[in-house]
């Protein structure tokens, strides 16, 4: 017997949701939690000095061996 993954919904679970939505029998939707501004901003602050910061941080010979280890992976695909 085949396992379901996340990525390949159960046939039966969808069709029954392209029903409902057709009927109008489909519950509203949940509407999305919004975002505290001050803690966006603050994410993004920290996010747009973090790699400047690290790569400062780094020596010569670090910065290199990350270079290589990054362009390796990215090969190996």
């Amino acid at each position: 017997m085949k396992q379901r993954t996340n990525q390949s919904p159960d046939p039966n679970l969808l069709a029954k949701a392209v029903v409902d939505q057709a009927t109008g029998s489909a519950p509203p939707a949940k509407p999305l939690k919004q975002k505290n501004p001050a803690a966006v901003e603050l994410g993004r602050l920290g996010g747009l000095k973090g790699g400047k910061a690290r790569a400062e941080k780094l020596t010569p010979e670090q910065r290199s061996e990350i270079a290589k280890k990054a362009a390796a992976a990215r090969w190996k695909k």
